[in-house]
C-alpha cells in the first residue's frame, strides 16, 4: 500500500482576490479542499492544499495559468496529547531525517492529529517511521477523516 500523499503547491502573486480565484478554479473542477496553508512575502505566495483529487486540481490550475507543483508528503496520525509530535520529531532526528516543512491539524472526534511532513528522502523517512512503529496514512485514509 502506498502512503504517498501529494499536496498541491500553487505559486501565485499576493494580490487581492487571488485566493478566491484559486478556490473558484477548484470548485469548477469539482475538487474538495481538505486542508490548506498559505505562506506569503509582500508580493508572492505559495498556497499548499491537501485535496481529494490532486492530479485533477493541478491540471485545472495549470489550465487557468497558475504555476503548480505536486509535493510528496508523509501523513502521520498521532495521539493528540503532549509529546505526540515530539515522538515523531525525535525518531526522525535520531535517524538523520531532516524535516523541510511540516504542518498539521487536529481531529477532535478521533482525539488525534495528522502531521504532514515534507522531507527530501521520502522513502527513507517512511522506512524509519515504519521501523519505529509509527504508521503513516495513505491518501484514501485521509478521505475518511
Amino acid at each position: 500500500m502506498s502512503t504517498h500523499i501529494k499536496l498541491v503547491a500553487v505559486f501565485a502573486d499576493n494580490t487581492l482576490g487571488q485566493m478566491a480565484r484559486i478556490t473558484g478554479v477548484l470548485e469548477q473542477a469539482g475538487v474538495n479542499i481538505r486542508w490548506m496553508t498559505i505562506a506569503t512575502s509582500e508580493t508572492f505566495g505559495v498556497i499548499k492544499l491537501l485535496l481529494d483529487r490532486p492530479a485533477a486540481a493541478a491540471r485545472a490550475l495549470r489550465a487557468a495559468g497558475y504555476s503548480v507543483t505536486l509535493v510528496p508528503v508523509l501523513a502521520i496520525e498521532i495521539r493528540d496529547r503532549p509529546g505526540g509530535l515530539h515522538t515523531v520529531a525525535r525518531v526522525l532526528a535520531e535517524n538523520k531525517v531532516n524535516v523541510d516543512n511540516s504542518s498539521g491539524f487536529v481531529i477532535e472526534s478521533r482525539r488525534s492529529a495528522v502531521v504532514l511532513i515534507e522531507v527530501k528522502d521520502w522513502a527513507r523517512a517512511r522506512r524509519v517511521l515504519r521501523r519505529c512503529a509509527i504508521p503513516t496514512l495513505a491518501a484514501r485514509d485521509l478521505q475518511n477523516l
